[in-house]
């Protein structure tokens, strides 16, 4: 699923979508990260709870972040080509003419220094102007692309989480754009430290629902116990203490069951049902056709593989005694997997469509009367 970038879409921050998801992605801030979760009754904008996320936008230079991609690459490297993501870099020709990769996270860096930083001055008279004119686009934009390095280096600390930075990166731009949309410059509070709260509950929710094919957590308890299930149990491990699912609900405020679901959820691993498990016959077996369907028995597959395999046997026997149209249209038109229409056989023969339906129901009544005679209640015909 692609996202546009924040540079291209800052008119979202003046629109109204993407609020259905705010207070799933602010779950899932809270939820993830306890230093940003702000304490019963107080006000999101609390300084003391968002200078807990530090202004990363100022005093970062371009350099520091290639800096650390540099860095990071190198670990990366380092650590096995096991760690690469899929689809994370493309081949492309060099400017020697030979092949070279292109890493599309270096290409949107290098365009997000295309953008230069805002003083703080800035930043505020802009705010306030957006404020005032939330049809002015250009300087919510503005606030947009001035903090597109916070999203970058936000995005940094959960690159171990999930290995695709654009896609987080993505996400995170999404974050931005609605802090920018819900900032209020009167609040005394730096739109950095503000929208960093945004970008980590979006990255987090992202996080949450891609971690596997099937989402682990669909409510804040489950939310709550995806992110720090690992951490209590260190923590109790750590103290001596035996971390079963009664004191893990207990220091978590969750239910026992819930611990236990989520622990079983976190120890499975994803199954493809066309995965290939085997050969029969000399054709591969997917796992999906080893799957009985529901409420289905032993007897009853049997019994459902005899009568098809009977009824096949009187169709072909049917069939045999067909002659001129009658074979066409039973062959193109009532055991055909794509029946042709009655006009593309009324079009072969040169009759008119009605004609064909016709001689079809002529058809199909006598099949009904010869199944019915051979094999009598054992199927329903329409």
């Amino acid at each position: 699923m692609k996202k546009s970038k924040a540079s291209e879409s800052s008119a979202a921050a003046s629109s109204d979508g993407g609020e259905e998801s705010e207070d799933e992605a602010a779950e899932g801030a809270e939820a993830g990260d306890e230093s940003l979760e702000p304490a019963e009754g107080q006000d999101t904008y609390d300084p003391e709870v968002l200078d807990a996320s530090a202004d990363l936008a100022e005093g970062e230079s371009d350099d520091d972040l290639l800096g650390a991609r540099e860095e990071d690459s190198e670990g990366t490297a380092a650590e096995g080509e096991d760690d690469e993501q899929p689809n994370s870099a493309a081949i492309t020709r060099s400017s020697e003419g030979g092949l070279g990769r292109f890493d599309p996270l270096s290409a949107y860096m290098r365009e997000v220094q295309r953008h230069p930083l805002l003083s703080a001055d800035e930043q505020h008279q802009l705010a306030v102007t957006y404020q005032k004119n939330p049809e002015d686009l250009a300087a919510a934009a503005r606030l947009v692309t001035a903090n597109l390095r916070l999203v970058v280096k936000i995005a940094y600390e959960y690159r171990r989480a999930y290995k695709n930075m654009m896609d987080l990166i993505q996400e995170g731009n999404i974050g931005l754009m609605q802090a920018v949309k819900k900032y209020d410059p009167y609040r005394g509070v730096k739109l950095s430290s503000y929208a960093a709260w945004w970008i980590r509950a979006y990255m987090l929710r992202f996080i949450l629902n891609n971690w596997r094919l099937v989402k682990l957590g669909t409510t804040q308890a489950q939310r709550k116990l995806f992110f720090n299930l690992s951490k209590e149990k260190a923590k109790l491990t750590a103290m001596g203490i035996e971390p079963t699912d009664a004191e893990i609900a207990k220091r978590l405020n969750v239910a026992e069951a819930e611990v236990a679901e989520m622990d079983k959820r976190l120890a499975r691993s994803d199954a493809s049902l066309d995965a290939s498990v085997g050969e029969s016959d000399g054709r591969s077996v997917a796992r999906v056709e080893l799957m009985p369907a529901p409420g289905s028995t032993p007897e009853g597959l049997a019994e459902g593989a005899e009568l098809s395999e009977m009824l096949q046997e009187r169709l072909s026997e049917f069939r045999e005694k067909l002659t001129g149209k009658d074979v066409i249209i039973f062959d193109k038109r009532v055991v055909a997997d794509e029946p042709l229409t009655l006009q593309e056989l009324g079009d072969e023969f040169g009759v008119s469509r009605e004609r064909v339906r016709q001689l079809e129901a002529r058809l199909t009544g006598k099949l009904r009367d010869y199944l019915k005679q051979t094999l009598g209640d054992a199927v329903e015909l329409s």
